[in-house]
């Protein structure tokens, strides 16, 4: 049954229900919002896939570095500009959509707008229709970034009803947690001790562990508070 555990951390089932809510109103009316424009003009479609995954990143997990206004937009944006480059200068259609996701990968991450569905917008631009090739760098600015554009603003309006932050903002530190000896100096080492990376902002998870230290601390006050009557009743014998 542990397969079938929570992968997110924190997660609530009445967040979980918010998330749908939101990707199913924002990409409908992004849909919507998007065909006013002609896009058929060149035969476009009015939306790409990539941007069904964009909408699981800002409405369930809005508060995720890859989720954020910038990642979705630029990343979307400049990953096709790589499948279309790709696509362009390299006969074999296989070499090229392995390297467009290899560029797109490389271009976010100097960008500062990794994201995942760029990865998608970029093979899309690959083997996609006939209409997508004849459409040359344009696609990846209608559909794929006017697409962003929309879902993004919608999201961000969205999560202001819902009471959520998006653009994602980490909450301040309050005096009790001024107490903790961790610091982003401290975070930043331990980072780059491991080999991995972490779908997490350092300020997010700065927040997190001095939390978390606080209420250890507090468990062991508690704890050491139900000791200490327990040794005078047995006259400190253990």
């Amino acid at each position: 049954m542990r397969v079938f555990s929570p992968v997110l951390a924190g997660a609530r089932l009445g967040d979980r229900i918010v998330a749908c809510i939101g990707a199913t109103v924002c990409l409908a009316l992004t849909i919507v919002v998007c065909s006013q424009f002609p896009l058929a003009l060149h035969n476009l479609p009015i939306i790409v896939a990539p941007l069904g995954a964009s909408a699981v990143l800002v409405f369930a997990v809005p508060s995720s570095p890859l989720a954020q206004p910038w990642s979705v937009v630029g990343g979307n944006t400049i990953s096709a500009l790589m499948g279309v480059l790709a696509f362009r200068y390299i006969p074999d259609h296989t070499i090229a959509a392995g390297v467009a996701v290899g560029a797109a990968i490389l271009a976010m991450s100097l960008c500062r707008c990794l994201h995942p569905p760029g990865g998608a917008a970029a093979l899309t631009a690959v083997i996609g229709t006939q209409d997508i090739h004849m459409a040359g760098l344009t696609f990846a600015f209608a559909p794929v970034a006017l697409n962003s554009i929309a879902l993004v603003s919608l999201g961000m309006f969205f999560h202001r009803m819902s009471g959520h932050s998006y653009p994602h903002v980490a909450v301040p530190a309050g005096p009790p947690l001024e107490a903790s000896g961790l610091h982003l100096e401290d975070i930043d080492r331990a980072l780059a001790e491991l080999p991995d990376s972490f779908d997490i902002s350092r300020e997010d998870l700065d927040l997190l562990l001095s939390r978390a230290e606080i209420h250890a601390l507090e468990r062991r006050a508690a704890d050491q508070e139900k000791v200490v009557p327990l040794r005078r009743a047995t006259g400190g014998r253990r």
